[in-house]
């Protein structure tokens, strides 16, 4: 399976950046699904209501999945990997 990986930066409460990326298959190109896939991980590190736009998230390259990001995907339409301090 083919992905686009879109790197995201977020500065934290405590003034520290986040770096992850959101993959997704190709075909994904609509940047509000994208950004709500963000703001879903987000949610879920306890981060509600942060914003997620454009000058944070940006598509970066096309890449081929391993397996693990394949099942992510599958599961639940998205992948999320974790670079620096999140």
């Amino acid at each position: 399976m083919k992905v686009a990986v879109w790197d995201t930066y977020v500065t934290r409460a405590d003034g520290v950046v986040m770096n992850f990326d959101i993959i997704v298959p190709e075909s994904i190109t609509d940047e509000e699904t994208i950004f709500g896939y963000g703001k879903a991980y987000l949610k879920s590190r306890g981060m509600h209501d942060y914003p997620l736009t454009a000058s944070q998230c940006s598509f970066c390259h096309i890449e081929k999945a391993n397996e693990h990001v394949v099942a992510s995907i599958e599961a639940k339409g998205y992948h999320i990997l974790e670079l620096r301090n999140c």
